[in-house]
């Protein structure tokens, strides 16, 4: 060792940092001026962007998923085997709609576009509020006369052309404007949003796109069971008009023969037939009346949906930079890169000069 401060020539001691470190700091601050008009010049392109760029309004509408309720089921099971019916046919939840399937199902293409094809108002689709706002006929002036476009007329017969417009507006909504995600994972809540430059528009979307959903999910969620009940009900009402006939039949055979006999039988063989055939069509109907009932207890045990807790209210949220905010940020952005841009510059004077 040759008395040299160092371990090795390639460590630095701490006077050797806190020197350089204060190098540095006078060096800013002899730039003070170039510092001051960075700031002045951030906070007026801030202030410029608070002023120019217009606000997001969010609509939100959140929710509770409600599945059928299936506790007790396996009793009602037990009672119903004992009339043969299986209850595992009728109901069963379906899984389309557990875990996060269902927010998948408010970002595919055909909620969207039931959405974008319902009315704003009385004179005006959803879809046409959104290319008017957007500006999106004169954005694809090149492409599609949009203009000319009719979307009020029956989807089945739209255009090739009208059909790309739907799809590719459905595509901008879902990856600009559509928010659907659970606050918390382990919670059953889910929020639906929907950020637009137009507040009225906003509103309305999440609105349409909400209830085309929960229309959907209760049309699958009780297709089984309100098909299995419509049948049911219409074997039910053919056995009641059976034995109807049946009671009639038999109250006509015993106005004929009033007062047979006891000593020949054959005066009553009509009268004991239309009598069995009352017993038996009753049978037949007591037990379809309690297929019947069980079926509507497990029609209503799938009919809870969505439960809505908030839906969108005027004034919406508003998502915006605002004036004070946005000068005290572009001070910040400009006067960092204005930092680095000095610290750039005076590592390539160093290096010039030890070269």
């Amino acid at each position: 060792m040759s008395g040299s401060q160092h371990f090795s020539d390639n460590q630095f001691t701490f006077k050797e940092v806190a020197q350089g470190f204060s190098g540095w700091i006078a060096y800013f601050i002899s730039q003070w001026k170039t510092l001051i008009l960075s700031g002045i010049l951030g906070m007026a392109l801030g202030a410029l962007v608070s002023v120019l760029d217009k606000p997001l309004f969010i609509a939100s509408t959140s929710f509770v998923l409600e599945d059928g309720d299936t506790a007790g089921m396996g009793q009602m099971s037990g009672l119903a085997s004992l009339v043969g019916v299986n209850l595992g046919s009728m109901g069963g939840t379906s899984g389309l709609f557990q875990g996060d399937n269902i927010m998948e199902l408010y970002r595919s293409d055909r909620m969207l576009d039931e959405a974008l094809l319902s009315p704003f108002d009385e004179n005006q689709l959803l879809i046409d509020r959104f290319i008017e706002f957007e500006k999106i006929d004169k954005r694809w002036a090149s492409k599609v006369d949009i203009a000319g476009m009719d979307f009020s007329i029956p989807r089945e017969d739209f255009t090739v052309s009208q059909d790309s417009v739907v799809k590719e507006v459905a595509k901008l909504i879902r990856e600009n404007q559509l928010s659907v995600a659970k606050p918390d994972r382990k919670l059953t809540i889910i929020n639906v949003s929907i950020s637009s430059e137009d507040e009225a528009y906003a509103k309305v979307f999440n609105e349409r796109l909400v209830e085309n959903v929960n229309e959907f999910y209760r049309e699958t969620k009780t297709k089984k069971t309100s098909e299995n009940l419509a049948i049911l009900q219409s074997q039910a009402d053919s056995v009641r008009k059976i034995l109807d006939e049946s009671i009639g039949a038999y109250a006509s055979a015993t106005d004929r023969v009033p007062n047979a006999n006891p000593l020949l039988s054959t005066a009553t063989i009509e009268t004991k037939k239309r009598q069995i055939d009352v017993q038996a069509t009753g049978a037949v109907y007591e037990e379809v009346v309690k297929n019947l009932e069980i079926a509507k207890v497990n029609h209503r045990n799938n009919s809870p949906l969505i439960q809505i807790i908030d839906s969108p209210r005027f004034p919406l949220e508003r998502d915006e930079i605002r004036l004070v905010k946005g000068m005290v940020l572009g001070c910040i952005i400009v006067g960092l890169l204005t930092l680095f841009a000095l610290y750039l510059r005076r590592l390539y004077q160093k290096h010039v000069q030890e070269s």
